[in-house]
């Protein structure tokens, strides 16, 4: 490559999914890429579990040793500028606190004795061996749309004590609030409210709440900060094929902050994303089950909400 060959390189955004591997194709890993690629981001993966599942359940968990999990961490870390990370599937409390290990910012290295004080690092840096520091985007995930549990004993205490201080963004469903917190599911807005404070409190730079499951007509999710309190508000859309609904949505908010988008703004565009992806695949038959959001819908809907599509 000459001068003239590298005047015509430019930068592709990249993000980083850590999670479960889906056999049927509808939901962890497989969603977060197939979601990535739609918006126009390059995907990188970790992977964290291998599941056999299909659109009826999950039929068997194998997780990735936590050393491996580490390990692909840190290969694309090295190697890549990622600009988000998120993080679905973990497992195990082993794997949690892997994941939590590779992400960790680790000091600034101290001047040699004579030389004043460690420099402070600019802002955005500070993770591993000096790297840019990415918005990581966490999706709890605690069972299966099935019901399965896609995790073990002492998971939710690792998760507490070891991962939720390093994310920006967090991002359970009314079930997996209450499990992290120890309380019943909350059944009202404000509920969600009391309930992503308390979530705050510990660690996430941010939560955002999804109110799918509550009764109503629309769907809420409440995007609780430090400062204020986001409503994203839209009618539900009858489907059966919703498998894959939350690593989409969550996928879809890292994908846009790495694109420039606000938080508010990454997750107000990853809920109409999803919205368009659903109502593409409401009318699609894959498997005997609850189906997957197609990869087709997905990129159907970006290229929709970018106004590229005829």
């Amino acid at each position: 490559m000459d001068r003239s060959d590298k005047a015509h390189v430019s930068r592709t955004a990249v993000a980083l999914t850590i999670a479960g591997s889906d056999s049927g194709g509808g939901a962890g890993v497989q969603a977060d890429l197939k979601t990535f690629a739609a918006l126009g981001v390059h995907g990188l993966s970790a992977i964290t579990a291998i599941t056999a599942q299909n659109t009826l359940g999950v039929r068997a968990v194998h997780p990735v040793p936590p050393g491996i999990v580490r390990a692909q961490i840190e290969a694309v870390l090295d190697d890549f500028s990622v600009g988000a990370i998120k993080i679905g599937m973990l497992a195990s409390a082993e794997i949690v606190e892997a994941v939590a290990a590779a992400l960790a910012p680790s000091p600034p290295t101290p001047l040699p004795e004579g030389e004043g004080s460690a420099p402070l690092l600019p802002q955005g840096e500070g993770g591993p061996k000096g790297r840019m520091r990415a918005f990581v985007v966490y999706d709890p995930v605690l069972a299966a749309s099935s019901g399965d549990a896609l995790a073990g004993a002492g998971f939710v205490e690792a998760v507490k004590g070891k991962l939720l201080p390093l994310v920006d963004c967090l991002t359970p469903n009314l079930a997996e609030a209450a499990a992290l917190l120890g309380a019943a599911p909350a059944r009202s807005e404000a509920d969600m409210v009391d309930q992503g404070r308390a979530l705050l409190a510990l660690g996430p730079g941010a939560v955002l709440i999804k109110g799918g499951h509550l009764k109503g007509d629309e769907a809420v999710d409440l995007l609780v900060t430090a400062e204020r309190v986001h409503r994203f508000a839209a009618p539900k859309i009858a489907s059966p094929n919703t498998h894959g609904t939350g690593c989409t949505l969550s996928s879809a908010i890292a994908a846009n902050v790495v694109l420039g988008l606000t938080l508010p703004e990454a997750a107000a565009a990853a809920k109409d994303f999803v919205r368009a992806a659903i109502a593409h695949a409401a009318g699609v038959r894959l498997g005997a089950g609850a189906g997957p959001l197609l990869q087709t819908a997905l990129a159907s809907a970006a290229r929709r909400a970018s106004g590229r599509e005829e």
